[in-house]
């Protein structure tokens, strides 16, 4: 449950919340400046509504966010949003976070609405399953946005991770030996040449190292990614939500605190 206030409008075909979490300053220094996040979701596989209410309790402790929740498209592998038919549909927003989960919507001019506004310059989060979002396009505009390039992942398991990066303060609350929830790790087949791995974690099957938090570079975007958030327990664990956290503010230029 959120501790602060919690809104939320519901039309049929079309979830919207908007969630607010306050606290003492906004990242800014000023009380007029809440950070404004947009929280992109849906599709299958996931408990998207806590993970969203999860992610903006947490970030409660770190700044003052104003959020809105899309959730549209179902719960299955293929939907098109009409939010994306704007073309300032990220205009009144100061961070997109991605944790949506259609694999097999392909069409290139659709994914280029998205892409293209976060090349522009629109700072991005990105969370598990929209690593495989729009996985069976054969063009390569989200997979360079996300930084990551990934098709699969190895099974749920318990998987330590070491920090590539540990000044980084995204990894600030990180702990050297910090052992996941249980959790899907992804097979990333290519880190993109503007993207840096902050933390890796090895796989159980093939025993190669994957990373699992990194940074990109997107034109004038930032991203933050990371491959975990599989599970409602992931979501429950302090450590990864206090990245996800200090990813956001990253992301947004925002002090990481």
């Amino acid at each position: 449950m959120l501790s602060r206030n919690f809104w939320i409008s519901l039309v049929p075909g079309l979830f919207i919340a908007t969630l607010v979490s306050n606290c003492a300053t906004s990242p800014r220094g000023t009380a007029r400046w809440p950070l404004r996040a947009l929280v992109i979701t849906g599709g299958c596989c996931h408990n998207y509504p806590m993970q969203a209410q999860a992610l903006a309790a947490a970030m409660s402790s770190h700044a003052s966010v104003n959020w809105t929740v899309i959730d549209e498209g179902g719960a299955g592998t293929r939907a098109m949003l009409p939010f994306y038919d704007n073309p300032n549909w990220a205009k009144n927003y100061d961070v997109v976070v991605h944790n949506e989960c259609f694999a097999d919507t392909d069409s290139p001019d659709y994914i280029r609405k998205i892409t293209t506004v976060h090349r522009a310059g629109v700072p991005a989060v990105v969370i598990h399953c929209a690593m495989h979002t729009y996985r069976a396009a054969k063009m390569d505009d989200w997979r360079e946005f996300l930084g990551v390039t990934s098709r699969r992942h190895d099974h749920q398991s318990r998987y330590p991770v070491t920090r590539v990066q540990p000044n980084h303060p995204i990894l600030a609350g990180v702990p050297e030996g910090w052992v996941t929830p249980k959790d899907e790790l992804y097979v990333i087949e290519k880190l993109w040449p503007n993207a840096q791995a902050l933390a890796t974690s090895v796989s159980e099957l093939d025993g190669k190292v994957y990373p699992v938090a990194w940074i990109n570079q997107y034109g004038s975007a930032r991203v933050f990614g990371t491959t975990y958030g599989h599970s409602e327990d992931t979501f429950r664990d302090p450590i990864y939500l206090d990245m996800l956290c200090r990813g956001v503010l990253w992301a947004a230029g925002a002090p990481v605190k």
